[in-house]
């Protein structure tokens, strides 16, 4: 695993990855993940015709992510999402464009390979609930992930929330708050 440590994203201060935590302890702010970049350059199995061979979902860069190797991640078959040729557009404008098509996750947006990622981590490090803030696609990520992994999830939503978000997260077993 290549994951070195969280570094605050305002003052700076390290913490210990494997410890349960999102928030800098000396001023309150979110905390990044930081890799060491250069053990990852060194890596043989990195190159890119090794990772053709492996299955389309997130976990086939499994070794670039933060969850230790034995460890089972949390997953609804994430990742692997096409990229299309939008000839129209891309030709108005006189360039290849290709968009990358998200609604083929399994909770159709791109915030299920996060949330993949953090469910695993956060049920690894003994986590018995999670919790964000919401008004769409990342707490309907976070309900089905959490169901997933048998934890208890709450989302906070803003009053004005769409109906069929606050439903979706509802219906997969979280704690919806508007």
């Amino acid at each position: 695993m290549f994951l070195s440590h969280l570094e605050c994203s305002a003052c700076g201060k390290q913490h210990d990855w494997s410890r349960l935590q999102n928030l800098c302890v000396a001023c309150g702010k979110p905390l990044l993940g930081i890799y060491d970049l250069e053990a990852v350059r060194k890596l043989d199995s990195l190159k890119q015709s090794s990772f053709q061979a492996r299955e389309k979902s997130l976990w086939r860069w499994r070794k670039l992510l933060p969850l230790p190797k034995d460890v089972e991640p949390v997953g609804l078959g994430e990742g692997g999402t096409p990229l299309l040729q939008s000839k129209k557009f891309g030709g108005e404008a006189d360039i290849d464009l290709w968009i990358k098509d998200e609604s083929v996750n399994p909770t159709q947006s791109f915030k299920a390979r996060g949330m993949s990622v953090a469910v695993s981590m956060a049920k690894y490090l003994g986590a018995g609930k999670v919790a964000a803030p919401s008004a769409g696609n990342a707490g309907g990520a976070l309900a089905a992930y959490a169901a997933r992994a048998a934890l208890e999830a709450h989302i906070f939503m803003p009053r004005d929330t769409p109906r069929a978000n606050i439903v979706e997260c509802r219906e997969v077993g979280a704690q919806p708050l508007a």
